[in-house]
């Protein structure tokens, strides 16, 4: 409910209420008896009525007994005229106390206006609301074609010191920037002005930051809106937005339009399934237009965010349109820590906090995740009635962001246990004794999200490209879990059915995609970028049926070499996976250093961390 119909129906209300509080007071507060004036010579000849007050057409009679009547007398002659013609007797009316009372101004017109000015002031009321009602649907009407451009508050700037990493995406951006400034410097040369700019990215890298650190440089206006509010179920809506949101930059220029997740509206045209919404198409076509229009001093520039551009319309990407694509990568290490200490401003850490340490458990997080990551270590450390943030609130908000949070309250038999400390024993073991495997962070049988334990290996520094070796030792570790709880108690439990789907996955990768078999450097199958309710439906098989099984026998060539390495790693150190599974069983995690003193006295040496 609208706060205007909120006031209506309280004004509403009050005034019944006024009314009927003024009428309280005005009025008797107890019905009197009604009479005619026949009844009332009745009374007056039976020496029943004590007083008369005439107030005005109206007779306020005082009976004998006390109680009280009203009557109504004759307009057109006064009261002792009347009560005459009708008989009264004289002797009896001279021992009535006959007195006539003047109305005052303010009653009298009360009498006459309070009901009618009520009535019209309820009808005026409901009237003028209904019209209001049927005035703002015309204007929603005549308003339909309009787009929701927003623009950001002057307040909300942010600029590029507030953007951590991202060193080339910044350097590309700062000639729009200084094209904004000084325009007139590049077209004294003859240079062409960059109409439109992609950013390309997975999704929480800091596009629409990126963006908005652009106009905060530049001090122009910046307007955004999403692309998909710009298309509607009625044709031609969404061209009529785009055109008003063209035309609104326009007007404020030099300024800067934002559009995020363009691929709503800017999918390769006639390429979906079930024909493509037309309404989607035609929106698609205006921009496209108001683009390719622009004047060659206009000064708007057109930033648009997407984390799926193989999947947008060539027209859109070709010169003179969107003239530049900038790439925003996940932050590597150095870019993490900075993220991290950005997002650390405004919130009390203890002196022992290491950034980088974090930093180095994070590989693949986005500038979103570190910042969720930041606030729930902030949320855990208020839960723990801290005062400021520590190490172990921050390591374990990692965690909680990648895995879930820790399920304490699982109850699990002591069998269960056992077999969940040996299996990500196994795991820990084989990845500290492979070569080419990443060091071990942690080991912990605390249930987390939907894994009943885990192991924990990242790398030391950031990883671009990975290695066959680096491959294989990943499928040894992950076979690692399955062989320790098939050697310990001669059964596999279920703890295992994702590893085998993790490691299936990965070796059949390494065959038909990155050529690491021994079928030779070729690539099998080719996906068609054909999308239907968010996944890939086309997967041509460009290999015959013979070639088909040599892929699922080099696949599962792998998978067993895999399994005879983690094998052949616990037979050799069974003393030192029962010292890892007891001490797990009894302390539940292991972080890296607790792990590494553990494999000491074994003569394991540990991959460096």
């Amino acid at each position: 409910m609208s706060n205007l119909t909120k006031n209506i129906i309280w004004a509403v209300i009050t005034l019944i209420v006024i009314s009927l509080v003024f009428s309280y007071f005005v009025g008797p507060q107890t019905q009197p008896k009604t009479l005619n004036l026949d009844q009332l010579v009745a009374d007056i000849n039976a020496g029943q009525v004590k007083q008369i007050k005439v107030n005005g057409n109206e007779l306020d009679i005082t009976m004998t007994d006390g109680s009280a009547a009203i009557a109504q007398k004759e307009a057109e002659s006064g009261i002792s005229d009347t009560l005459k013609n009708l008989g009264v007797n004289q002797q009896a009316l001279q021992t009535v106390d006959l007195q006539v009372v003047n109305q005052s101004g303010w009653q009298f017109w009360a009498g006459i206006l309070v009901d009618p000015i009520l009535t019209l002031l309820i009808i005026g009321i409901l009237f003028w609301f209904m019209f209001r009602q049927a005035k703002t649907g015309v204007n929603q009407a005549f308003n339909f074609g309009r787009s929701n451009l927003k623009l950001s508050n002057v307040k909300d700037r942010v600029f590029f010191k507030d953007v951590a990493g991202l060193r080339e995406a910044k350097e590309e951006l700062i000639e729009v920037v200084d094209f904004l400034k000084n325009p007139q410097k590049f077209l004294d040369l003859g240079a062409r002005i960059p109409r439109g700019i992609l950013l390309m990215g997975p999704p929480g890298t800091g596009k629409t930051l990126v963006a908005r650190a652009v106009a905060g440089e530049s001090n122009v206006p910046f307007f955004y809106i999403s692309a998909s509010e710009f298309v509607e179920m009625f044709v031609g809506v969404g061209a009529s937005r785009t055109r008003d949101a063209f035309m609104q930059a326009k007007r404020a220029a030099p300024a800067i339009l934002f559009i995020d997740e363009i691929d709503a509206v800017g999918r390769q045209r006639g390429a979906g399934m079930g024909g493509g919404s037309d309404e989607r198409e035609q929106t698609l076509n205006q921009i496209l237009v108001e683009m390719d229009g622009f004047d060659r001093d206009t000064r708007v520039i057109v930033l648009a965010a997407t984390n799926r551009p193989d999947i947008l319309d060539p027209a859109l990407l070709r010169p003179g349109r969107f003239d530049r694509r900038v790439i925003l990568d996940l932050p590597d290490m150095n870019d993490r820590e900075a993220i991290l200490k950005i997002h650390a401003e405004g919130k009390t850490l203890e002196k022992d906090v290491d950034l980088r340490r974090v930093a180095a458990r994070t590989p693949g997080f986005s500038g979103a995740d570190l910042a969720n990551l930041m606030n729930e270590a902030a949320i855990a450390s208020a839960r723990h009635n801290k005062k400021s943030i520590g190490q172990p609130e921050l390591l374990e908000a990692a965690e909680k962001v990648i895995m879930g949070p820790e399920r304490k309250s699982r109850v699990i038999s002591q069998k269960e246990k056992e077999i969940t400390a040996y299996h990500e024993g196994g795991h820990a073991l084989v990845a500290a004794s492979v070569k080419d495997a990443d060091p071990v962070q942690k080991v912990s049988i605390i249930s987390r999200g939907f894994a009943g334990g885990y192991t924990m290996k990242l790398p030391s520094e950031d990883q671009h490209l990975k290695t066959r070796n680096q491959f294989l030792a990943d499928l040894s570790m992950m076979m690692g879990g399955y062989v320790s709880e098939k050697l310990t108690f001669g059964d596999i439990s279920t703890g295992a059915s994702n590893d085998l789907k993790e490691a299936s996955e990965l070796a059949r990768r390494m065959v038909v995609k990155y050529g690491m078999s021994d079928l030779g450097p070729i690539v099998f199958g080719k996906t068609e970028q054909m999308m239907f309710l968010g996944q890939e439906i086309s997967n041509e098989k460009n290999y015959s049926e013979r070639v088909a099984s040599e892929i699922d026998e080099q696949v599962r060539k792998l998978l067993m070499h895999a399994h005879d390495i983690a094998e052949k790693i616990l037979k050799t150190h069974k003393a030192a996976l029962k010292k890892i599974a007891d001490t797990l069983i009894e302390k539940e995690v292991l972080e890296q250093d607790d792990f590494n003193a553990v494999l000491k006295p074994f003569k394991i040496k540990p991959i460096a961390a």
